[in-house]
């Protein structure tokens, strides 16, 4: 019987693939025992229970970005958490570490080492994490989710998908997807969404030229996000204003284009599935959206258009010629399907099968 700590969260980004990499290893060692690690606060607090895992939470011990009482503490802070995750290793006899990143994964690739106990990396982004940089200089087990991403011992593996995007059918699942949103089965569909905690500048934006979108015939899914400024819903015909959509599998099934962020699961589902995309990149960080987003839009699947570009303006001059235009759009699919992956999740299982092995 193995034990596994999956160590990451946060962020949708982390959390979706170390929830699909915990499942396929629950269905092919029914007998292991997965414990995930992270914090009180990131969205791993409420999916990671829901999904029927143990859940241990540490502190979060942000890497200081200017010298102040923050810094001073830092070291102090971080051992603390190295130390709380030793015992974790120790007490509950891990077998492996595996980490995607984040505030946790840190102090947990810190512990394995100290504690000589395999680790196995996953890194979603194009443009690596400061974390997973630091964990790369102890695995040679380190799996990206973009092809050409640069980091210590990577090796391309794809996104661990969820089950039910992983097994989606878009066309058998479309009649469905039509009916759970309501939607006229003869007009195509934009599917917008800034991921779980919205996209304030692509809500507003989408708001106020709608009718644009609307007036060439489209249909529109828009999945607001639960923490940002409320959008109000003009219950115009053929306009889907949702917080949260729980069944998004079935948005993409019904979606001729999407609209989104170019975060690692936004930009991984799109290319698996072979749905063509706009991509507005979060304008702040390091950047790693606008690279998540590279492959796809070189091979002329996605357009990328700048947050502060995206625009009514933008919409009126960019986007409405190109809904006008199916052609270009099936040919931007077909396109998208060619940068994709479907087995993430099995190659980044059997990755950390090897580092298991190799130790």
């Amino acid at each position: 019987m193995t034990t596994y700590l999956l160590a990451g969260g946060g962020t949708a980004g982390h959390v979706n693939p170390l929830l699909a990499v915990a499942d396929r290893l629950r269905e092919r060692e029914p007998d292991s025992v997965i414990l995930v690690l992270g914090t009180k606060e990131g969205l791993e607090a409420r999916l990671v229970p829901e999904r029927g895992y143990e859940l241990l939470t540490i502190d979060r011990v942000p890497l200081p970005r200017r010298p102040n009482s923050a810094a001073l503490a830092f070291p102090k802070a971080l051992r603390g958490t190295i130390d709380a995750v030793r015992a974790i290793l120790r007490d509950r006899a891990v077998d492996v570490v595996v980490g995607f990143g984040g505030y946790v994964s840190a102090p947990a690739y810190l512990a394995a080492r100290a504690e000589n106990v395999p680790l196995a990396i996953h890194e979603a982004n194009a443009r690596p994490g400061l974390a997973n940089r630091l964990g790369a200089c102890f695995t040679s087990h380190v799996g990206v989710a973009f092809a050409g991403t640069k980091i210590r011992g990577g090796t391309f593996v794809g996104m661990p998908l969820r089950r039910e995007i992983e097994q989606l059918d878009r066309f058998a699942a479309r009649r469905e997807g039509i009916h759970f949103f309501g939607l006229d089965e003869a007009r195509p569909t934009l599917l917008v969404t800034g991921g779980s905690s919205g996209a304030k500048s692509i809500n507003d934006t989408i708001s106020r030229s709608v009718t644009l979108i609307l007036g060439v015939g489209w249909q529109v899914i828009h999945v607001t996000g639960a923490y940002r400024d409320a959008v109000t819903d003009p219950h115009l015909a053929g306009y889907r204003v949702l917080t949260y959509a729980d069944r998004m599998d079935l948005a993409l099934a019904v979606a001729d284009l999407t609209l989104s962020r170019a975060g690692t699961s936004s930009v991984a589902e799109a290319a698996a599935l072979g749905v063509p995309a706009v991509f507005v990149p979060y304008p702040i960080g390091n950047g790693e959206q606008r690279f998540n987003a590279r492959s796809a839009v070189h091979v002329g699947g996605a357009i990328l258009v700048a947050d502060a570009r995206f625009t009514p303006g933008w919409v009126a001059s960019d986007l409405v010629p190109l809904l006008r235009d199916r052609a270009a759009i099936a040919d931007m699919a077909v396109r998208m399907a060619t940068t994709g992956a479907l087995d993430g999740t099995d190659r980044m299982v059997e990755l950390i099968g090897r580092a298991l092995a190799a130790n």
